[in-house]
């Protein structure tokens, strides 16, 4: 009823097609951000390009108004974006810093993200989770879908399955996991409404997420959180994740698992399987100078940049090409994985 009363208010006074489809879209999105948190998965369905292939943009930890090389890599990533010709982007979190948005007034979403990312090639919708950061502002102000009147692009969503023709991606809301914000916040305040009580959040997510994982029938399967499982930058692995997440990924061939929270660039791969760890969260601020040594005889670490890019993928049906490039927009490592082999070659 709320709803409604709200969308007939609006629509009232559109006087474009552009605004009145605007409106159809905020009274079905409305309806969506009333529902519980603990409820069932969204689903949001991509279309793939007309020869089946798929190609996207990853990148993290980059809500900085522009400063600390924000601008640049955007502007790089805007020209790989036309170049690949995009059909979306992923942002892994930490999306504004310092603490998140305090309203969905916030200047902070404009100065961050709209005027930032202005290039033809990233006017693209932009698929994206929480990271720690945000979590200290107000949440339900960035998970509001009436920011998408000021920027259709946006689509963030605490935990979510994006399904197209060739991949289906799982989107999971990692910092609720991770004991010290619960343990140990030190001076940060975070917003957990919607999240407490954290144990029932956690196992709703968990045995929603092995539900869409097992009935998923697509030929990939890609994971997308916030915070590493394996990592040699500053912040490493997440034990919370190795301990309850990992598993989940392995038992249903998760391909790739894709994640910001260190400032780098990273590709570490599994030794005893095909997972294939990324790290893509150099969207802005990086050069921590304090990575970590590459001794777990389980992973391999095949690449690590301690400074501030991006990562593309380029799929279709047989095989997926990664690529990360830095703030110049230069490539510092490429990989393919084929799925007829299910090895990374």
């Amino acid at each position: 009823m709320v709803v409604a009363m709200v969308a007939a208010s609006m629509a009232s006074g559109l006087r474009t097609k552009a605004m009145a489809e605007l409106c159809c879209y905020l009274t079905v999105a409305l309806c969506a951000f009333l529902v519980p948190s603990f409820a069932k998965l969204t689903t949001i369905e991509h279309p793939v390009k007309p020869n089946r292939s798929l190609s996207f943009l990853v990148v993290g930890d980059w809500g900085r108004k522009g400063f600390y090389n924000q601008s640049e890599v955007a502007f790089q990533m805007g020209r790989i974006g036309e170049k690949l010709k995009i059909d979306f982007v992923i942002s892994t979190g930490d999306n504004f810093y310092d603490n998140g948005l305090t309203s969905v007034y916030d200047p902070a979403f404009r100065d961050s993200f709209t005027n930032i990312y202005t290039a033809k090639g990233l006017q693209k919708p932009w698929y994206s989770v929480l990271g720690n950061h945000d979590y200290r502002g107000n949440v339900e102000a960035q998970l509001n879908p009436i920011l998408r009147s000021v920027d259709k692009r946006w689509i963030c969503m605490r935990s979510f399955v994006l399904k197209t023709e060739l991949v289906d991606i799982f989107f999971v809301d990692t910092t609720p996991f991770v004991d010290k914000y619960f343990t140990d916040p030190e001076d940060h305040t975070y917003d957990w409404k919607g999240v407490e009580p954290r144990k029932n959040y956690l196992s709703s997510l968990i045995k929603d997420l092995k539900a869409e994982m097992r009935n998923s029938t697509a030929l990939w399967k890609f994971a997308v959180g916030h915070h590493a499982i394996k990592s040699l930058g500053h912040h490493g692995d997440t034990a919370q994740l190795i301990k309850f997440l990992l598993p989940l990924l392995k038992d249903n061939n998760v391909d790739v698992y894709m994640n910001g929270h260190d400032h780098c660039l990273e590709h570490i791969t599994s030794m005893n399987g095909a997972m294939q760890y990324l790290t893509s969260g150099g969207g802005s601020k990086a050069w921590r100078g304090d990575l970590k040594p590459d001794d777990d005889v389980n992973n391999s670490a095949k690449f690590l940049y301690d400074g501030q890019g991006f990562m593309s993928v380029e799929m279709n049906e047989n095989e997926a090409m990664i690529l990360f490039y830095d703030v110049e927009g230069l490539i510092l490592h490429q990989w393919k994985i084929s799925k007829q082999l299910r090895s990374a070659v």
